[in-house]
């Protein structure tokens, strides 16, 4: 390993170094790197209770020299910098000299390294920036580090940190980034005794990203690799067809370094244009290789945003890369039918069969055994006499009209009589003329037209109705159905785990990433769930602390998914009745994303076009 140099003043002040320690997950994003620097094929990373009482990052890299050791946790002590010419073109993760001094300053820091030319290795341990003990130990090549305690010496800091399984799911994005960006290396990731995740460190991006983001995502990936102007661009995009509702899926590497980039950004977004659905986001994982020299990582203190020489060359070098991805590997998008272990035309046994169809005879027979009854006169008026048959059917009431006895007595049931009214009290107020489109449905009312959008009236109709909590009910899932999520969307989903259950969703955690949805309201049935859970998820994330924002958010996406969609088939009767609805509520004037619901067109607007009017 080069040798640990203390940078000079005036070296020290030219580098963007804000506080290193905000939370266990900025500590462990520092210490994988420096094993990154170190060379490394093998890091382990092991938390507890979130990170905040204890963290562990083991690798196989170059160690550190014994002499060296001590130097290693003074502030801006590196072996990556040593002249203010290095800064200009900075090809490591790590290069402050700051991470260890931060972090040893807060917490209980124990250090194990050897290096390989050593014959023993290094034990050293430092707590609140104090040397506690230094000496010689047997231990394995490489580093291991081990953290205790944090912030245990600053209680005033303490408090700003999150319950343990929000700051645990912030260190698993953390390695989460970081393993996809290196496939080169093995990731092992233990978080309180358990393995929640391993990569095999074979070099292939895809199976990184498989492990990490699941079978799903990652077989939605076409491959990306294209080179201009010295820029060379790799990794895995997505199809249009399966592009997220949130930018949570946005993986932008520079040099193997995590990154934000509102060039890149761009660029991809314009190469789907016309091709993804509106307010849908392309999930991509991009490796952008540049000369070093053109890049400067020193702008930000989190360093996760950079600054191009020529923005102009990156945009160039990634627009085309991704346009022409799409037009070799996108395809029509196949239909798979989910596998169901129950199928109808499986033959019963005997037994079954007989067990089935009991019921069904007994019933039967107790009906053709039954004696003839004589319908009840129960209730009688000038109008009409209301019968009544004697059990077992006294629950069919029907309503007999007093007509002259000379002519056949019609009976209608209580049913069909009330179905009659219904359709009555629409015709009287509300003309339907068709619907065009199979999306814009055209009523006539008075002396107006109006042309209404199903879609936005259906879902304005549902979102008002959530509002004043007139709920569809819950239906409870044949198979329950798994999720896997971004730690993130993970993370917004548990936080609001009651959320959700108050308003007829059953959602528990399954770890790792993922969800079990048992139950959904009635009116989600039959949608795509992994889908809506991440859309659900973003809008509660983007949303403010207050529970009002939250609902209005939640209730906004159901009212979304559960609406008729443009272009579904509609009887005449549900439009009517959903013309009704609109025309007679002035609050269903627009859909919850502002779009207008209906246009009114006047009579004597269409007469002065046709010239009947002057």
């Amino acid at each position: 390993m080069p040798k640990i140099n203390v940078l000079p003043k005036e070296i020290s002040e030219l580098i963007a170094a804000g506080e290193v320690v905000e939370r266990p997950a900025s500590v462990i994003k520092e210490l994988i790197e420096n094993s990154i620097d170190a060379g490394s094929k093998n890091i382990e990373i092991e938390i507890r209770n979130g990170g905040i009482t204890y963290m562990r990052v083991t690798d196989d890299g170059c160690g550190i020299a014994n002499a060296d050791v001590p130097l290693a946790f003074l502030r801006h002590a590196t072996s990556k910098i040593s002249k203010q010419d290095d800064l200009d073109a900075i090809a490591t993760l790590g290069f402050r000299g700051e991470a260890l001094a931060a972090v040893s300053s807060v917490a209980k820091v124990e250090l194990f390294t050897k290096t390989r030319e050593e014959a023993f290795g290094t034990h050293y341990v430092i707590e609140g920036s104090c040397e506690v003990l230094f000496d010689e130990q047997g231990c394995n090549d490489g580093t291991t580090i081990v953290i205790r305690d944090l912030f245990f010496n600053t209680p005033a800091r303490m408090k700003f940190l999150k319950k343990d399984t929000q700051e645990g799911n912030q260190v698993a994005a953390i390695i989460d980034r970081i393993a996809i960006s290196h496939p080169e290396i093995s990731f092992k990731f233990i978080r309180d005794r358990k393995n929640v995740l391993t990569t095999s460190g074979d070099g292939n991006l895809k199976n990184a990203v498989y492990s990490v983001m699941g079978r799903e995502f990652s077989n939605s990936l076409i491959p990306l690799s294209y080179e201009n102007n010295g820029i060379k661009v790799e990794g895995l995009i997505c199809k249009p067809v399966n592009c997220k509702p949130s930018r949570n899926y946005q993986f932008t590497y520079l040099n193997g370094r995590y990154v934000r980039s509102g060039t890149v950004m761009a660029a991809v977004e314009q190469a789907y244009k016309n091709s993804a659905m509106v307010g849908k986001f392309p999930a991509f994982v991009l490796n952008i290789t540049i000369p070093f020299e053109t890049v400067d990582v020193n702008v930000h203190p989190a360093k996760t945003e950079v600054r191009f020489s020529d923005e102009r060359k990156v945009f160039e070098a990634v627009y085309p890369a991704v346009k022409n991805a799409l037009s070799v590997g996108d395809s029509r998008p196949e239909i798979k039918i989910k596998h169901n272990d129950f199928n109808p035309y499986k033959r019963m046994t005997i037994e079954e069969y007989r067990q089935a169809i009991l019921p069904v005879t007994q019933k039967i027979d107790s009906v053709l055994d039954e004696p003839k009854k004589v319908q009840t006169p129960i209730k009688e008026d000038n109008d009409i006499v209301i019968a009544r048959q004697d059990p077992p059917h006294e629950d069919k009431v029907i309503i007999v009209p007093k007509l002259p006895t000379t002519e056949p007595t019609p009976v209608f049931t209580v049913e069909q009589e009330k179905q009659e009214k219904i359709i009555a009290e629409i015709e009287e107020e509300v003309i339907l003329v068709g619907e065009a489109f199979k999306t814009y449905i055209v009523v006539q009312k008075g002396n107006s037209i109006f042309l209404i959008d199903k879609h936005a009236a259906h879902e304005r109709i549902i979102y008002n109705d959530l509002k004043k909590n007139l709920k569809s009910g819950i239906q409870q899932l044949l198979v329950p159905e798994t999720v896997t999520l971004t730690k993130d969307e993970y993370t917004s989903i548990l936080l609001n785990a009651d959320l959700l259950n108050e308003n007829d969703f059953e959602v528990e955690d399954f770890g790792n990433g993922t969800i079990i949805i048992r139950a959904v309201p009635s009116c989600l049935v039959g949608c795509d769930l992994a889908s809506l859970m991440s859309e659900i998820a973003s809008k509660l994330s983007s949303g403010s602390a207050l529970q009002i924002d939250k609902l209005d958010n939640l209730y906004h996406t159901v009212a979304c998914k559960s609406a008729i969609k443009a272009g579904y088939l509609t009887s005449d009767l549900e439009k009517l009745n959903l013309a009704k609805k609109v025309l007679a509520d002035k609050d269903v004037m627009y859909c919850p994303h502002g779009r207008p619901v209906a246009f009114e067109i006047k009579r004597s607007e269409l007469e002065r076009q046709f010239g009947r009017l002057q």
